[in-house]
């Protein structure tokens, strides 16, 4: 089935995503000079600390996750006449659930981040795994707004291995899951 046609068939899981992204502030249009740099870290759990204290008050974190950026490897928070830089561990969303939805024998997966943004692995959003030097563990991540990821928690990736199957795609062998007609490579089975 071609992608037109799938959108069609998922086209409400689509809308989730679409408002999930309404009224997020044009940061792709401000590029003030850097104003300084923050001690706010987003660590490997999704957690905002700011000077040693986790932000506890979610429509808070909400709000500055609207206005984050990426350049190159770094990551701001900017508004029209400031720009802050910020620390983000792995990722600067934390990916709390996966949801699987089935129609006509096609898969769509979506992701739900702890500040609500929700997207549908596939094209746009796709999924990818990376491992870290030294460490076996593997790094699960999506694409969740323009260049910026987020790293699935333990529970959603073993959600996703459980939807996965045993394939060989393209000469690489492992634990693939499909969503949006595109299968992700989730890892070996050795």
């Amino acid at each position: 089935m071609d992608i037109a046609a799938l959108e069609a068939l998922f086209e409400d899981t689509l809308s989730a995503e679409k408002s999930s992204k309404t009224g997020l502030p044009p940061v792709h249009l401000w590029n003030p000079d850097l104003t300084g740099i923050m001690d706010l870290i987003i660590d490997r759990e999704g957690r905002w600390i700011h000077e040693g204290r986790e932000i506890k008050r979610p429509a808070l974190v909400k709000l500055f996750s609207t206005i984050l950026k990426q350049e190159d490897q770094n990551y701001f928070l900017v508004t029209p006449v400031e720009k802050w830089q910020i620390t983000v561990d792995v990722a600067p969303f934390f990916i709390s659930e996966v949801v699987k939805s089935v129609k006509e024998g096609h898969q769509a997966v979506t992701a739900v981040t702890t500040t609500n943004d929700t997207v549908v692995v596939g094209v746009n959003h796709p999924l990818w795994v990376e491992s870290v030097d030294g460490n076996d563990q593997p790094v699960p991540l999506i694409n969740i707004r323009d260049t910026m990821a987020g790293l699935l928690s333990r529970s959603a990736f073993y959600q996703l291995v459980e939807w996965s199957s045993l394939q060989t795609i393209n000469g690489r062998r492992g634990m693939f899951v499909e969503s949006m007609g595109d299968h992700f490579w989730l890892g070996s089975p050795e």
